[in-house]
Order: structure tokens, then sequence, then C-alpha cells
């Protein structure tokens, strides 16, 4: 870890929270082994999440039909993008000879229920369902190596000195969270003809511990369980909260 640079993006709004404590616990950690940290506090510079014509500065290529991808593509392209979310991809794009597909990326967050609430028979349904759209659809998708999730349960319905032992488990993870290995998802290259349907044999190894689920392998460890406190972004690793 030493001197790689770590962006941590952090939401929540309360510096009281447990996913606050999280956050800090992760900037101590990671400045301890000499990394370059920075914080993007989302709530504190009022980021605004929606996808609109306000992220292009000057006229728009066609007003009268707005297509966001287009438009922000050629606004990168001329340097027209707004300022928050140009300072945002500096933070992303500021260790220089990165290659992308080698970032990794993690999700850490907070729940509001007991973990058997998200098991695949949890009234909440299965936390891998879930994740699935942002580790696959997102994370994946966009090239990262996505390390198994970190999930702090229900932190607000334990005694305090289980939360404790949540981020002293935290702390100690973070200290070897760059030599875990990924989580494996379907391969991009499947046969068309076939519909992109998995093959056989994985329905077969659905039932082992790092057999596919929800077309993800399961990590097979407790790294904070098998679902997530904060995003942190780094171009070697990345951390996201979301708060719970």
């Amino acid at each position: 870890l030493i001197g790689q640079f770590v962006l941590i993006v952090y939401a929540h709004q309360s510096s009281g929270s447990f996913n606050a404590a999280a956050k800090d616990a992760a900037v101590d950690v990671l400045t301890d082994q000499s990394c370059t940290v920075e914080v993007s506090d989302l709530y504190a510079i009022k980021f605004k999440a929606t996808a609109t014509a306000e992220d292009i500065t000057g006229d728009v290529k066609n007003a009268d039909h707005f297509r966001y991808a287009e438009e922000t593509k050629l606004a990168w392209e001329e340097g027209k993008l707004c300022a928050d979310i140009t300072e945002e991809q500096r933070k992303l794009t500021q260790a220089d000879l990165i290659i992308f597909q080698d970032k990794k990326a993690m999700l850490s967050f907070t729940t509001g229920s007991q973990e058997s609430m998200f098991s695949a028979d949890g009234i909440n349904g299965d936390m891998n369902v879930t994740l699935w759209p942002l580790q696959n659809g997102i994370l994946h998708y966009c090239g990262f190596q996505v390390l198994a999730p970190q999930i702090f349960w229900a932190p607000s319905h334990v005694p305090s000195e289980a939360r404790i032992t949540m981020l002293t488990g935290w702390r100690t993870r973070l200290h070897g969270v760059l030599e875990e290995k990924p989580l494996s998802f379907t391969p991009s290259d499947l046969n068309g003809a076939q519909g992109f349907t998995v093959i056989l044999v994985v329905h077969a190894q659905r039932c082992c511990l790092t057999g596919l689920q929800i077309k993800m392998h399961s990590s097979g460890s407790s790294a904070g369980g098998r679902s997530c406190g904060d995003l942190i972004v780094s171009l070697k690793c990345i951390l996201s909260t979301c708060s719970g």
C-alpha cells in the first residue's frame, strides 16, 4: 500500500455516525501506511447526483431532445463539464500511468437490519441480489476488480462494544486489502447464439462456496459478510460508503 493514492467518497449527513467512524478509521490506517488519502464528502460539497443539462457549461448540441450520454461525452471532449464533475474526475485521474482495469473496488456500508434479514431466506432479500447491480452492473462493467464487500450489520442496534469490534475488524482488513483476491464475475465473451446464458457447469457450482451466485463467485470469506459503510475510490483501491 505504500505510496498509493486513495480517494474516499464519503456520503453521510452526520459526523457522529458509524459511517463517519468507519471513514475515519480508513483514513488513519491508510495514512499510517504512507498512502496519500483524499476524502470527497458528498454532503459537505453538496454534490448533485441527478443527471441533467446543468452538468454542462454553455449550450448543448440538441436542446430539443437532450441525450445525457451523448451530450456529456461531447462536453468532456470539449472541456465543458461543470466544475464539480471535473474536480471529481481530477481526483480519479491524479495517479499517473495507472491502467483502469488494475483498479480495485469495494463496497463498504452499514445496514439498518441484522444479517439474517439479508440472507437468501431473509425478509429483506438476499444481499447478493441487492448488490448485483452495483458490483456487476457498475463496478465490474466499468473495469474494476471488485473485492468482497464490507458490511457493518445494524450497528445502531448493537452494544458499543460490538461497534468497536466492527471497527477493529475493518482496520485489520484494510492492512491487507490490496492483496485480497477479487470476486469473479461472468465473463463478457459469452456466446450470443446461446442467449448469453451461463453454461451448465455453473449451475452445478452454485452449491459450492466458491460457485457463482447471481453470476458472481462468492469470496468464501467473512470480510464483513457476503455483502457492505462509505464508498472509497482509489486508483488502486476503491472503498465506498452509503449510509445505513
